[in-house]
């Protein structure tokens, strides 16, 4: 790790201060991703893909969920280079513009009905643009409030950013079910969707006020005046892989099931099982709100425990919920379908408070946001974007829902191998530079 030369610790007040403007920023980029989510199980695919078998349809708007992950990593890659050799507070202003502007066009997009073919590909490329801009989002706003913090509390302003998540799901959320209780039959699908991609508009004007508040990471001021800027993502790829691929590892599980109980429980529920959409937005609401407090307690125990441990704890609970999430929904008990969403949301809480804190462990400051981006990326794509679909294709194949079951406790279990590999890197990263200081 590259030494840097001493820098005034922030006050406290300015560490509180990057807390917040990390957590508003990244509620706001969430609520954006998250909306999309909602309206792929929702609405997208009578909009966009009209003409197609209702499981086509269905695995076409998921494909478009999906779609936006895979842009993730190169998002990350792009604003990682950016946040490493330029700051981390410019590169997150550029992608909160970025999303806000991708959402807002989303809902102003013309459907099928309207310009054909043209309306799935441009829906196609917006949700490109969202990925590419969540890509470089979470490892700036980790990475901001954990530099900035005290080191004996990293763990829990670290978690601030990921607050953002369970954040934008409840905005996300409590929109739709408002919208679609107080619209007229059928009004919300034929046009009040477009109204929560519309407010983007507006919260990412708040989120920017915010933002260009705050002061660049003493950390980061630091490297850069010595002049030891090497090209991030090189580096990263050819001194930190093995901490690339503890990430991929750590964030699968973590961003698989939290995607299972946020947008695969609605999708399931209404189209196999018929039940109200309300009742299982209402449920998700609820848990992610309680969801919360969760995560900032494990968090602030992880400096104390250890940020890996905490996780692997985590990945121990989420994983027998795992095993039994599926059934649950399946039942289409609604008590035991809230039972499965909070299961799977809070058991994962541990794993997810810590995780940014650990992931910025592993790297030299130089590269951090660069390889932190990429690692956690990867990871939502292996887990976070598939996990919906294969889930979908499992369920509908022989090994049924013993296969999809054992798919989800084997995505988690990774998660907590992830943690226990990029906590011993860091370690051994940590000796060998104490030996040459």
């Amino acid at each position: 790790m590259t030494a840097t030369p001493d820098a005034a610790p922030p006050s406290a007040r300015e560490v509180r201060k990057v807390a917040l403007a990390s957590l508003v920023g990244t509620s706001i980029e969430w609520y954006d991703f998250y909306i999309y989510g909602l309206a792929a199980v929702t609405v997208f695919a009578p909009q966009f893909f009209p003409n197609v078998s209702s499981l086509t349809g269905t695995l076409a708007a998921f494909a478009t969920f999906a779609v936006g992950f895979i842009a993730r990593p190169i998002g990350g890659v792009v604003f990682g280079h950016l946040g490493d050799r330029i700051g981390r507070k410019n590169t997150l202003v550029t992608t909160l513009v970025t999303m806000g502007v991708a959402t807002t066009l989303i809902g102003v997009l013309p459907t099928y009905a309207t310009i054909g073919a043209l309306a799935p590909v441009l829906l196609v490329v917006l949700r490109l643009v969202q990925g590419f801009a969540v890509g470089g989002e979470w490892g700036g706003a980790v990475l901001i409030s954990v530099e900035h913090a005290p080191e004996n509390k990293r763990g829990f302003y670290g978690s601030f950013p990921q607050l953002g998540v369970p954040l934008g799901l409840v905005a996300s959320n409590a929109l739709f079910l408002v919208l679609a209780a107080a619209l007229p039959s059928g009004a919300f699908g034929d046009w009040g969707w477009r109204i929560p991609f519309l407010l983007s508009a507006l919260l990412v004007v708040v989120g920017l006020y915010v933002r260009l508040q705050i002061e660049e990471s003493s950390e980061f001021v630091a490297v850069k005046r010595t002049g030891s800027m090497a090209l991030p993502i090189a580096s990263v790829l050819r001194h930190h892989f093995p901490q690339v691929l503890a990430g991929v590892a750590m964030f699968t599980g973590i961003t698989g099931i939290g995607y299972m109980a946020a947008t695969y429980s609605i999708q399931y529920g209404t189209s196999s099982l018929g039940l109200p959409r309300a009742a299982l937005i209402a449920i998700v609401l609820v848990v992610a709100v309680l969801e919360v407090p969760i995560i900032l307690w494990f968090s602030a125990k992880s400096d104390r425990w250890g940020h890996s441990r905490t996780i692997v704890a985590g990945s121990v609970a989420t994983a027998v919920v795992a095993a039994l999430f599926l059934p649950a929904l399946a039942s289409g008990s609604l008590v035991l379908i809230a039972l499965a969403v909070a299961g799977a949301r809070w058991a994962s809480a541990p794993m997810w408070g810590p995780s940014g804190a650990l992931a910025a462990e592993c790297y030299p400051t130089e590269v951090r946001y660069s390889g932190a981006s990429v690692g956690y990326q990867f990871g939502s794509i292996v887990g976070g974007a598939l996990a919906p679909i294969i889930t979908t294709l499992l369920l509908a194949s022989p090994v049924g829902m013993a296969g999809a079951s054992v798919y989800l406790v084997a995505i988690t279990v990774l998660t907590g191998l992830g943690a226990v590999f990029a906590a011993r890197i860091t370690r051994r990263t940590a000796a060998t530079a104490g030996a040459t200081v």
